[in-house]
């Protein structure tokens, strides 16, 4: 196993991560976080890294990515799942919500101009790159793991660096809730970098790159998923301790309402004239790269379930139905993310722990029946309590359960239950082992 093409995939990995939320929510939360920074941020890198590390090995020991993962349920769970993933993250929301960050707050930034015919342009021009990036593979590697991260690393150390000399620390009273659950407040943030979803997407990404290698046992694909998720999360936490770290010492004169106008301000304050344009760049060369990713993950994935179409025919489907989407606005693609995050996560979070222990104590299906059944009341529970609908009785019900005030009240249930069936399935006899 090459080392050098291990490092590469590690970069690449690393910059399909790192997209506009990876980048705007981490001041945010130091800025929120205040003095209560420490448990606040350690919070947020357990879903925000950690977590989607795990997702990434979870892909890497199944035979068929995240399809057999989602058919130990059941093959239509398995089958549902997967398209609901690869769609929520893909065309018809993390891709075009990239393009869209990537034009409010880089193309704006450097080019003063905003207006409809900007947008066409700017989607025409960004969505032709991403097409080219994303429909060769091995290229897609090179270019990503070669250029475009070194590139994005170099920008960001110039922010860093110049923000660490100038910038100290004063105090600041945390936000109310930081200052009554700071760690479980952070873990609940790291939800909106989509990272733990995307990263069951990108497992298969890593994957098909070690076999272009020429890595094909499958010991030496979980070894080179493993290491290049570490160079991946390496990364990422450094990355995330300075951005956070940035909107934790930042003076603000003016009132910041997100992590975009953190550095947007920093970067100003930090650079003059020229921090617009800096922080475009950074902007620019995080959402292109995390676009071709999705869009070569999911491209990938639509054609293992409907070979008929060619891989660059759905590649080409996807840049055409984000650049359409993207056309609508930042704000129409945003009022979809909160549903679908309070939604989809537990299942995502509660399938790529038992994914990872899988290995070590055997497949039971009730194990992952029953916990998915117990998710699913939840996270149902979720979606209409963010759309103001109450059911009482079953809410007065489920209140006395751990964690259920922080909105994480699905944690205890569904792994009891888990253990549960797992215990009845040994009991059986109908536990499998691994081979």
């Amino acid at each position: 196993m090459n080392k050098k093409n291990i490092v590469v995939l590690g970069f690449m990995l690393f910059s399909l991560f790192f997209g506009a939320g990876n980048l705007i929510f981490p001041p945010l939360v130091g800025m929120q976080a205040g003095d209560y920074f420490t448990p606040a941020i350690i919070g947020f890198l357990l879903t925000a890294v950690c977590i989607p590390f795990l997702a990434v090995l979870s892909v890497s020991f199944s035979n068929d990515g995240l399809l057999e993962i989602g058919r130990r349920v059941s093959p239509l769970f398995g089958v549902i799942f997967a398209m609901l993933i690869y769609l929520s993250i893909g065309a018809l929301y993390g891709i075009p919500r990239a393009a869209s960050v990537a034009y409010e707050l880089g193309f704006t930034q450097i080019f003063v101009v905003e207006n409809k015919t900007a947008l066409f342009i700017f989607t025409l021009i960004f969505f032709t790159l991403t097409y080219i990036l994303s429909v060769d593979a091995k290229k897609m590697i090179d270019n990503i793991g070669k250029i475009l991260t070194p590139a994005l690393l170099i920008v960001l150390t110039i922010l860093f660096v110049q923000a660490f000399v100038k910038l100290n620390y004063e105090g600041r009273v945390p936000d109310a809730k930081f200052e009554s659950s700071p760690f479980l407040t952070g873990f609940l943030e790291g939800y909106f970098t989509m990272d733990a979803i995307a990263a069951l997407a990108f497992g298969i990404v890593v994957i098909n790159g070690l076999k272009l290698m020429g890595v094909n046992e499958k010991k030496d694909i979980i070894k080179g998923t493993a290491l290049a998720g570490i160079i991946s999360s390496i990364g990422l936490i450094l990355v995330y301790l300075s951005l956070s770290w940035i909107g934790r010492v930042l003076t603000y004169d003016v009132e910041m309402t997100n992590g975009a106008d953190i550095l947007v301000y920093a970067s100003k304050v930090l650079f003059g004239g020229t921090g617009s344009v800096l922080f475009g760049v950074i902007v620019l060369l995080a959402c292109l790269t995390t676009s071709v990713g999705l869009t070569n993950a999911c491209a990938s994935f639509f054609h293992e379930i409907y070979p008929k179409l060619k891989f660059k025919q759905f590649v080409f489907l996807f840049v055409v139905v984000g650049m359409l989407i993207t056309n609508l606005g930042l704000n129409t693609i945003l009022a979809i993310a909160t549903p679908i995050l309070v939604f989809i996560y537990p299942f995502a979070i509660v399938l790529i722990i038992l994914a990872c222990i899988q290995p070590m104590i055997g497949e039971s299906r009730k194990m992952y029946v029953g916990s998915m059944i117990v998710t699913s009341i939840f996270a149902i529970l979720s979606v209409l309590d963010f759309f103001e609908i109450h059911l009482h009785m079953i809410e007065n019900i489920f209140g006395y359960l751990p964690l259920y005030a922080d909105g994480l009240g699905w944690v205890v249930p569904a792994f009891v239950i888990a253990i549960i069936g797992y215990i009845i399935d040994q009991s059986q006899g109908k536990v499998k082992r691994a081979k």
